[in-house]
């Protein structure tokens, strides 16, 4: 009977680490993919979206590589969505972020 207790406590606690790391890398990479939206735009120009979305999810996966096996891609995608509507706000407030993205 305590084996099975300290299985249920170790998965238990194991399923608690997964979930805390996975909200906390959530707002890791959602502050990151702000400049990678910005690289791939910067790289691909507009109108790329797919390309972009793939080229911003190699970016993720090589710098935060857990991502791969704890994020679905569909949400993946609506992260990048988001953050390409924070990007395109910037742009539009900001000139030097304009300029860095068009490449004036």
């Amino acid at each position: 009977m305590n084996q099975i207790v300290t299985i249920i406590c170790t998965v238990g606690a194991f399923l608690l680490l997964l979930f805390i790391g996975y909200f906390r890398m959530k707002g890791n990479v959602k502050e990151w993919l702000l400049w990678a939206v910005t690289q791939a735009e910067q790289f691909l120009g507009s109108g790329t979206g797919a390309l972009k979305l793939r080229y911003v999810y190699d970016l993720a996966v090589e710098a935060f590589p857990p991502i791969k096996y704890l994020v679905p891609f569909s949400v993946f995608s609506l992260w990048v969505d988001e953050a390409l509507e924070l990007m395109k706000e910037q742009i539009q407030n900001n000139p030097n972020i304009r300029k860095l993205v068009e490449g004036e």
